[in-house]
């Protein structure tokens, strides 16, 4: 199975100035556990994920006045849409994150979790028998 299969294509992007807070809002509105983060001034997308607000709380940082920029991680591993899910798999396991970007001709096309990949290997596979035609690439 490829990585196309098993990835969202829903995408939540947040910009560097939001605040922990706006982020956290956002991405527990649309039920994602990271957000792409879009930023003119990097030469890629970022990522903000639910670990990287947690920790920031943990560390007794304000979220109201933390911003996403100073907590984002920006030197990525992207995964291409034709990778086989055991290929996303060993990347998560070696980088230690449960998150890759999908990049498609330079874009963001999707974003695959450990939960997606799971849901795949699992007997439940639900998420990879979502019609592609009911996905949708959204922006916040």
């Amino acid at each position: 199975m490829r990585v196309r299969e098993a990835m969202s294509d829903v995408v939540l992007t947040i910009g560097p100035g939001h605040t922990l807070r706006a982020a956290a809002r956002r991405m527990a509105e649309r039920n994602v556990g990271a957000a792409v983060v879009v930023d003119g001034d990097l030469p890629g997308p970022g990522i903000v994920t639910e670990r990287d607000i947690l920790r920031s709380i943990g560390a007794g940082e304000d979220p109201d006045v933390e911003r996403v920029a100073e907590h984002l991680t920006d030197r990525l591993v992207f995964a291409e849409p034709d990778w086989s899910l055991e290929e996303a798999a060993v990347a998560m396991v070696r980088g230690g994150f449960r998150h890759l970007i999908v990049m498609d001709a330079g874009e963001p096309a999707g974003v695959v979790s450990v939960r997606d990949i799971v849901r795949c290997w699992s007997d439940d596979g639900s998420i990879c028998d979502v019609p592609e035609s009911a996905r949708a690439l959204t922006s916040a």
